[in-house]
């Protein structure tokens, strides 16, 4: 698991108040905003000499404020970016304005109070939670709150989350806590901790929001954006992801061509080895950027080509730490990994259930519109049985991988139940 402040995502902090950040959920700014508000008035309370007042149980009222709230919805709908966006708020005098000291770091990463958690690996452990609760129990440094935002939230393991049940039923003074998770289902996240949380549900923003985004925040061409737009589903990262990065692209092309060209089983293998291929290439890719970096850093910490009393000393006990980052170094790549597969078998579930939409003439809108005219032959070359049959095979290895079945094996069986007649 790393932990570190609040970090940008992608393309640096846009400009203007924090809440552009938050792309197609005016239900959710207005209640976020309200609460950074009755947050704020807490603050100036305690400034005077009193208590800060926080409801400890999950609020109705819009204009309340809570230490625990549990951010949901599905992958793209922008989980993670509204809790950063609400914790940038708590810090801001003024709600989170996007100019002042408060929401720069927050937003730039280096807010000493702000501390944002993702999972290197598959899960987060027990003893990386035991650490950052223990950290939330102090009192801000440098802001407002001790903020803590837990993304992917539903990947605590069993003890990580009891850890974390604990510091939620008795939080600190001055301390809040935001949860990120894809539901409020109990696989998801446990019914305890959810009750000690006011759920903000989050949904998919529409392509015209996105490509908006897009074109205002990243410079992207109208017309590209559009199209990325559409193709991501409304998956902000993703979008932005096809928008600036032709690899990408080349991917996504790949896996859409897989349903019209497994005819053999020679074919099927080789779309098995296309998609996990391009999950381990992607992977590799993003490892290469990240690891010797982390690994130059630790190095230079531990005293790595220092010179004087202590320095031997002190790089001879360096193997152990250097062994850990490996270690989790390791568990990041498999995560990246099984991630990139995930967004590819998306990408071919939408295609089947294309297909699906022309076989029983329903008017509902293609999500691979750019490739429409595949859609239309294959779903003339089966039927509407076959093509469901085949979505259920996509969606069945997506339950795999979560179950740590090996991707190959799994994959293999999937491209052999999409091999055409």
């Amino acid at each position: 698991m790393s932990e570190r402040s609040a970090r940008s995502d992608g393309g640096g902090p846009a400009q203007g108040h924090v809440w552009g950040e938050v792309v197609g959920q005016p239900e959710t700014v207005a209640t976020l905003r309200a609460a950074a508000a009755a947050a704020g008035r807490s603050v100036d309370t305690a400034a005077a000499g009193r208590s800060v007042v926080v409801d400890e149980r999950p609020a109705s009222d819009a204009a309340a404020m809570t230490h625990s709230w549990l951010f949901t919805g599905p992958p793209g709908s922008g989980r993670s970016v509204a809790a950063r966006a609400f914790a940038a708020a708590l810090q801001c005098p003024d709600g989170g304005c996007g100019q002042c000291r408060q929401c720069h770091t927050v937003r730039a990463g280096t807010h000493a109070d702000v501390h944002i958690v993702v999972p290197d690996g598959l899960s987060i452990p027990v003893r990386d939670m035991r650490e950052l609760v223990r950290t939330a129990a102090r009192r801000p440094s440098a802001g407002r709150w001790q903020v803590v935002i837990v993304e992917d939230a539903d990947r605590l393991t069993e003890g990580a989350a009891n850890a974390l049940l604990k510091a939620v039923e008795e939080p600190p003074e001055r301390t809040v806590f935001l949860l990120c998770a894809p539901s409020t289902h109990p696989d998801d996240v446990s019914v305890t901790l959810r009750s000690r949380c006011r759920v903000v549900p989050l949904r998919v923003p529409d392509d015209v929001a996105v490509a908006d985004v897009l074109v205002r925040r990243d410079g992207v061409d109208p017309a590209q954006a559009a199209w990325a737009a559409g193709a991501a589903q409304g998956h902000v990262g993703r979008a932005r992801w096809l928008a600036r990065d032709e690899q990408a692209r080349i991917r996504r092309s790949a896996v859409l061509d897989i349903p019209l060209s497994v005819r053999s089983l020679a074919d099927c293998f080789a779309a098995a080895d296309e998609l996990v291929g391009g999950a381990e290439e992607e992977a590799a890719s993003r490892s290469r950027e990240r690891d010797e970096p982390e690994a130059q850093a630790l190095r230079t910490a531990l005293g790595a080509g220092g010179t004087g009393k202590g320095t031997a000393a002190a790089t001879r006990g360096s193997a152990a730490q250097l062994k850990e980052l490996e270690r989790r170094q390791k568990s990041r790549a498999t995560r990246t990994q099984r991630d990139a597969l995930d967004r590819a078998l998306v990408d071919l579930a939408g295609f089947y259930r294309d297909a699906l939409t022309v076989q029983t003439g329903s008017q509902s809108r293609l999500w691979h519109s750019d490739r429409e005219t595949d859609v239309r032959r294959l779903a003339r070359g089966l039927t509407a049985e076959a093509i469901l049959r085949r979505l259920e095979a996509v969606l069945a290895v997506r339950t795999a991988l979560e179950l740590n079945v090996k991707p190959r094996v799994a994959i293999e069986a999937m491209t052999v139940a999409l091999r055409l007649p």
